[in-house]
């Protein structure tokens, strides 16, 4: 099979799960009817600075999240560390260690996590706590691989284990990532393919459902409520349904207007399709500039959410440095602000190591 037709089957393959999926997005919206949220908020200083228009111009390890087949674009081995503060006093990380292998590809493990932290325990009876504390936590661990099978073209996937737990009650799932991109001719001021318009897709958490189990289910029931009899103390268990992954497909678009030595001009588009909510675009742009004997500087800023029904997203931007140093030695390190809505501001902070 040429590879012309590859691309076009896996193209067709990729939209053919997402529209034949139990779970389309389509009126009403089924918003608030997934569980693991955490894995739509976005993962990386520069992604989320932009916008969240990542999926066809990322190139470093937060591709694992956006589009992996966007880790064969990493130059260089890499440990990314990434904290990020949420509404309520919640907070989100995000670590990955990546090891390029020249000839094989990008091999990648990455570890999501979101905290909600400590809770007082209420009852119906005491409403202000009983001095008891609880906490919620979710997680996601995967392990990725991107590799290029052309110059022009490049796969990836990522296979994930996720775990939800509100004190004693935990669910878990497992999950696929998978993603290609394809680089073209089109718009190139150079000329060259990696300079021109890129095209990138994914589909991120086809998996299986979660549902909640664990000893907080265990209720007294009083069988025969109308009858007389030791029935009132009967242990019984609730039985929770199973609950969907927040399916996400991406589909977007980057070119590249300024291309040069010393600068590099990236505009990008997403249109995004999940399963719990409207369709919407995001759009971003990065301006990256070469500091000779220091490193490069990066200034991003987008925006997240278009078209979106009942958005509290809206403007996100930022900025970052990468500092080099002897033996292929490198730090960079990014932040990101994005505003939603009335639910205020957040900020992440990235840290990464090249080696």
């Amino acid at each position: 099979m040429k590879l012309s037709n590859l691309i076009k089957l896996i193209s067709v393959l990729l939209l053919m799960l997402i529209t034949t999926s139990p779970g389309i997005s389509k009126e009403p919206y089924r918003v608030g009817t997934t569980v693991a949220s955490f894995l739509e908020i976005g993962y990386g200083g520069s992604g989320c600075a932009m916008g969240d228009a990542a999926v066809s111009s990322v190139s470093d390890l937060s591709a694992l999240y956006w589009n992996p087949a966007r880790l064969s674009y990493v130059r260089q081995s890499e440990a990314q560390f990434m904290y990020q503060s949420w509404f309520a006093d919640i907070n989100t990380a995000f670590a990955a260690v990546g090891l390029v292998l020249p000839r094989i590809g990008t091999f990648a493990l990455g570890y999501i996590q979101m905290d909600f932290g400590e809770m007082n325990v209420t009852t119906t009876a005491l409403q202000e706590g009983t001095g008891e504390k609880y906490t919620a936590n979710d997680f996601a661990l995967s392990l990725s691989f991107g590799r290029k099978l052309a110059q022009w073209f490049a796969v990836g996937g990522s296979f994930k284990y996720i775990s939800s737990s509100i004190w004693h009650t935990r669910a878990s799932a497992i999950a696929v990532d998978l993603g290609m991109n394809v680089d073209t001719q089109f718009f190139s001021p150079t000329g060259q393919e990696n300079d021109g318009l890129t095209i990138g897709m994914s589909i991120s958490n086809y998996g299986t459902k979660m549902k909640y189990d664990g000893m907080d289910l265990m209720q007294p029931i009083d069988l025969y409520p109308y009858e007389a009899g030791n029935y009132q103390y009967t242990e019984g268990e609730f039985k929770t349904l199973g609950w969907e992954l927040p399916l996400i497909f991406r589909i977007g678009m980057a070119v590249h207007p300024i291309a040069t030595a010393r600068q590099r001009l990236t505009l990008e588009v997403d249109a995004l399709h999940p399963n719990n909510n409207s369709e919407s675009i995001n759009v971003g742009g990065q301006y990256e500039m070469s500091v000779p004997t220091f490193g490069t500087l990066f200034l991003r800023g987008g925006y997240k959410a278009l078209f979106m029904v009942d958005s509290e997203y809206g403007l996100a931007f930022g900025a970052g440095f990468r500092k080099n140093f002897m033996n292929n030695l490198a730090l960079q390190v990014d932040y990101a602000f994005r505003d939603i809505g009335i639910l205020g501001a957040t900020h992440a902070y990235s840290l990464s190591f090249l080696f």
